[in-house]
Parts: structure tokens; C-alpha cells; sequence
């Protein structure tokens, strides 16, 4: 039972709001409350009604702007459908031209790859040189390359040489250290040769021969290998010498190729040559595109010119207006659904129009005259 009651009540408080709103369209002149013979509240209630004439006028001269533009709008409909037929076909033709250029002139508007403007016109001002700034940049990014791999390569050398280097120096420290054992050697074994003689009377002749035959060789040998050791560091000395001069050099051209690149980079405001010849041809298709657009654009001033021509010759009042609705030439369906919104909206403006003039304005000027008669 809560829930029906629920539910009455809802319907109830719906039915109570309609008849307000109801209340507040209808005007109502109420003089209840009024003291009639007070002549300045009877004053006071005929100024009130003289506003309402004047906001009503306002009101119906405004409507009446838009109700004779839609009676002209009509009417032109009734000038089109009336054309011959081959002035109908003409019309037709030029309706159709300027819905296809319309429709590429907002494909290219909603275009999403669009190029931004400042790009546009920066890659326009480097037309003519960009082709040879994505050769000079190819040719300075190989170049680039190159020179890397010529710097490590003698980085590599050089790290070699160092090793040899390192390897003869130690090699000659090493045969120093064999030729003063082979030294000390020698004399110690003559001193205990001549120990031997002297002390215990031997023979050390050929001990003695033998001695000095044994140093002669190893010194000998030593000899030979530490001037091997130093022929084979001076060379090395000499190879890193020229490893380092070539370094410099490859430097040099690696630090003026390395500047060169920072400036075609900063000229054409890209990373590489990649993006250079990507950006050119985004302003070629953008460029072709524009060319397009602009051709489109010509066009369809032509034929809305010649539309308005056609149009205008027949009396249509306002030949303007058919420039954004073509589609209702081409297709009558079209041209029945907006003629019968038109009617709708004209119907409505007249009711307007009617109750401004026979509600508003009308029951102020009858209670103005009841009062006149009545306190003239």
C-alpha cells in the first residue's frame, strides 16, 4: 500500500508542477487587487501595460525578420523546382562540383599528417639546396664513419706497439740482469779455480779455459739478443711516433668533420641526412597537397559563382544560402525534409507572432480602453 501511495503522490506533485508551468505561459490582467480609484496605481497599471505593447512590438518585429526570411527561403525553393529542365541540369552540374571540391577541401583541412606551418615555410626558404645539403650530410656521416674506424684501428696499433714496447724493455732489463750473473759467475769461478790451484795444487788450466769459454759464449749470446732487444725498441719507438702523428691527423679531420655536421644539422634543423630526406618529402606531398587545395579552391569559386549566376537569373531572393546546401538540389528528398523544417519553424513563429500580437499587445491596449472609458 506505502508503494501505490508512493507512486499517487509522484503523479500527484507531476500534474501540480504541469498546471504551474501552464499557469506561467497564460497572461492574465488582474485588476483584484488594484484601488481602481487611485489614480496614481491606475497610472502605474497602464504604464505596466504600455511596457508589455512595447516588448510585444519588439518581439513581433524581430519574429517578423525571421518568418519573411523563411517565407523567402520557401519561395526559392518553389523558384528551384520550377527551372527548366536544362537550367535545373545546369544548377545541378554546379551543385555537384562544389560538393566534390568542398568535400577535398575538408579532407585535406582533417588531414592528421598535416605539416605544421613553420616547417613548411622553413623547408619552402631551403627548396633549392636541399637536395645537396642530404648529399653533403650522407657524405659527412660516411665520412663520420670512416674516420671512427680509422682512429680505432690505430687506437689498436697503438695499444700493440705499447705491448712490444713493454715487451723490449723488459727483455733488455732481463738481459742486463743475465749479463751481470754471467759476470759475477765468471769471477767466482776463477777466484775457487785459483783456490784450487794455489791452495791444494791443481791443475785449473783447463778450468780456467773452460771458465772463460763459457762466458764468452753467454756474453756473446747477450749480447747479441740486447742488441736485437734495442734495434727492436727503437723500431717500435719509431712505429708509435708515426701511429701518433696519423692520430693527429685522422683527429683533426674527425674535429673539422665533427663541426661540419654540427652545422648542416643546426642549418637544416634535423639529426641526419635520414631525417632531412624524410622532411623533403613530407614538403613535396605536403607542397602537392597545397597546390591541390588551392586549385580546389579556384575551382569552387567558379562554380559558386556560376551557381549564383544561375540562381540569380530566375529571381531566387537569397541565391547565397544554396552555396552550403547544394545537397538538397541534388537530392529532393533532401530539399523535403529542409522545406518541411522550415514550415515547422515558420508555423511556430507565427504563433508567436499571433500571441504577442492578440494576447500581449491585445489585452493591454483592451484593459488601457476599459479604464479609459471608465475613469476618462
Amino acid at each position: 500500500m506505502g508503494f501505490i501511495k508512493k507512486i499517487l503522490n509522484r503523479f500527484k506533485k507531476k500534474e501540480e508542477t504541469e498546471h504551474i508551468y501552464e499557469d506561467w505561459e497564460e497572461l492574465v490582467y488582474r485588476r483584484d487587487e488594484l484601488m481602481v480609484h487611485d489614480r496614481d496605481q491606475r497610472r502605474e497599471y497602464v504604464k505596466n501595460c504600455l511596457e508589455q505593447i512595447a516588448e510585444a512590438t519588439r518581439e513581433v518585429d524581430s519574429l517578423q525578420m525571421e518568418y519573411n526570411s523563411i517565407t523567402s527561403q520557401l519561395k526559392d525553393m518553389e523558384e528551384i523546382d520550377a527551372l527548366p529542365e536544362e537550367e535545373h541540369r545546369e544548377l545541378e552540374e554546379a551543385a555537384r562540383q562544389i560538393g566534390r571540391l568542398e568535400g577535398q577541401r575538408s579532407g585535406y583541412l582533417k588531414r592528421s599528417n598535416r605539416m605544421g606551418e613553420a616547417q613548411y615555410q622553413k623547408m619552402e626558404a631551403l627548396a633549392d639546396e636541399v637536395k645537396e645539403g642530404s648529399d653533403k650530410l650522407t657524405a659527412a656521416e660516411d665520412y663520420q664513419t670512416k674516420i671512427r674506424a680509422d682512429m680505432k684501428r690505430l687506437e689498436n696499433e697503438k695499444d700493440a706497439y705499447l705491448y712490444r714496447k713493454h715487451e723490449a724493455q723488459r727483455q733488455i732489463e732481463n738481459l742486463k740482469g743475465m749479463s751481470i750473473v754471467c759476470v759475477i759467475a765468471t769471477v767466482l769461478c776463477f777466484i775457487l779455480l785459483l783456490v784450487l790451484q794455489m791452495g791444494f795444487g791443481m791443475d785449473a788450466q783447463i778450468g780456467y779455459l773452460l771458465t772463460a769459454g763459457a762466458a764468452a759464449l753467454v756474453i756473446t749470446v747477450v749480447f747479441f739478443r740486447h742488441t736485437e732487444a734495442i734495434r727492436e725498441l727503437k723500431k717500435v719507438e719509431k712505429s708509435i711516433n708515426k701511429i701518433i702523428q696519423l692520430h693527429n691527423a685522422v683527429k683533426i679531420r674527425y674535429v673539422n668533420n665533427t663541426n661540419l655536421l654540427e652545422y648542416l644539422r643546426l642549418k637544416y634543423g634535423v639529426s641526419g641526412a635520414e631525417e632531412l630526406d624524410k622532411l623533403w618529402q613530407q614538403y613535396q606531398t605536403e607542397k602537392a597537397e597545397r597546390d591541390k587545395f588551392k586549385q580546389a579552391e579556384r575551382e569552387l569559386e567558379i562554380f559558386q559563382r556560376e551557381l549564383l549566376h544561375i540562381l540569380r537569373r530566375y529571381q531566387v531572393r537569397d541565391p547565397g544560402l544554396w552555396l552550403h546546401q547544394t545537397a538538397a538540389i541534388l537530392d529532393n528528398k533532401e530539399m523535403v525534409e529542409i522545406r518541411h523544417n522550415l514550415i515547422i519553424r515558420r508555423q511556430s513563429l507565427r504563433r508567436r507572432i499571433d500571441y504577442n500580437n492578440e494576447v500581449v499587445a491585445h489585452n493591454a491596449q483592451a484593459e488601457i480602453k476599459d479604464l479609459a472609458e471608465k475613469y476618462p
